[in-house]
């Protein structure tokens, strides 16, 4: 844990910690504050929160409502905000991801809040390719209304003087997109493209989780209006996911006898419902320099991917085994379950 954790001496309100994302932040603050004492912590959302800690709150709220959040944050002085609409509905991404985070900022306003974190995707960047970018190199042309909504919340995020983290492909128990999503390919084409080995970012949902701590417990007036890409530094080859699927879940290593044009044509009649976009994650190099977030809060970015898969393989297995056959969820996002961040 970052030495200057225990610099907050209110609250810290998780704004869709009920979610994949979310719940795994309000667990790390929760761990950090019993282990070195904290703040206390407040779960935002529309349902309960999944964190068995009796020490956490809840606050019954809904963003596309802000009469609801009037009084919310009373006495809090971070709010960490991670959730969000990932699926294909403008409106409503415009609503849940833009208007609720308008919503949100004008009541943190009203309240005092410090210090704003948010949670973005590095999907606002559009399809790729993107090879080892920093955050200042690419100007952000996204490809989806939830990328395009999220981009317009990061920017009243940043005028209000926040801070963004943009993770790309997010990995661990609770991930219902990302590897089902994989799953999913290989069980419906067993073929990969030849020669076509693309390179991703990715980050382990406990690993982005002490990222956003370690920022919001953090000393804030370095971040100010700063954005971070949250990814271990290390980009993984698809060569690497795919080995990993077949040690730990047993899918078959899929041959290499197809071309780029033949492989999409074959995942889109088998896989209709995988849009161009999540397709484009899933196959060309999005990978982006990592390294800021880990130097700003002092910490280890953790061992990587294939030691973090192992650690979750037993959760896949039985979330694999639970359906019929694995599914990409319509209008899903990677690392996303509902009131999860990425789109």
């Amino acid at each position: 844990m970052s030495s200057s954790s225990s610099r907050i001496t209110g609250t810290v309100l998780v704004a869709g910690g009920s979610g994949f994302i979310g719940s795994a932040v309000v667990d790390e603050l929760a761990a950090r504050a019993a282990a070195r004492g904290g703040p206390a912590i407040q779960v935002l959302a529309r349902r309960a929160p999944s964190s068995r800690d009796a020490t956490v709150g809840h606050v019954r709220a809904d963003l596309t409502r802000p009469e609801t959040l009037r009084g919310a944050l009373a006495g809090v002085e971070v709010l960490v905000h991670t959730a969000a609409y990932v699926g294909r509905d403008p409106a409503r991404c415009e609503a849940v991801n833009h208007g609720g985070t308008l919503a949100l900022l004008n009541e943190a306003r009203r309240a005092g809040v410090e210090h704003v974190v948010y949670v973005s995707t590095a999907s606002v960047y559009g399809p790729g390719p993107h090879r080892g970018a920093d955050e200042h190199a690419l100007v952000p042309r996204p490809a989806s209304p939830a990328s395009t909504s999220r981009l317009r919340a990061e920017r009243a995020v940043l005028d209000a003087g926040g801070t963004v983290l943009r993770p790309h492909l997010v990995h661990g128990a609770g991930d219902e997109w990302f590897i089902p999503a994989l799953a999913r390919l290989l069980t419906e084409v067993p073929a990969w493209s030849a020669g076509h080995a693309s390179r991703s970012s990715l980050i382990a949902v406990h690993d982005l989780a002490r990222g956003v701590a370690g920022l919001a417990c953090g000393p804030s007036a370095a971040d100010r209006s700063t954005v971070y890409h949250a990814a271990h530094p290390q980009p993984v080859a698809t060569d690497r996911l795919l080995s990993a699927l077949q040690r730990h879940l047993g899918f078959p290593v899929p041959r290499g006898d197809v071309s780029p044009g033949e492989h999409r044509d074959l995942v889109t009649h088998a896989v209709p419902e995988l849009s161009d976009h999540q397709y484009a994650l899933l196959t060309l190099d999005h990978w982006y320099r990592a390294d800021r977030l880990w130097s700003r809060i002092g910490e280890d970015p953790g061992p990587g991917f294939e030691a973090r898969f192992a650690e979750a393989a037993d959760w896949y297995a039985a979330h694999l085994a639970g359906r019929d056959r694995p599914r990409v969820r319509q209008g899903a996002g990677p690392g996303r379950r509902p009131g999860g961040s990425a789109g």
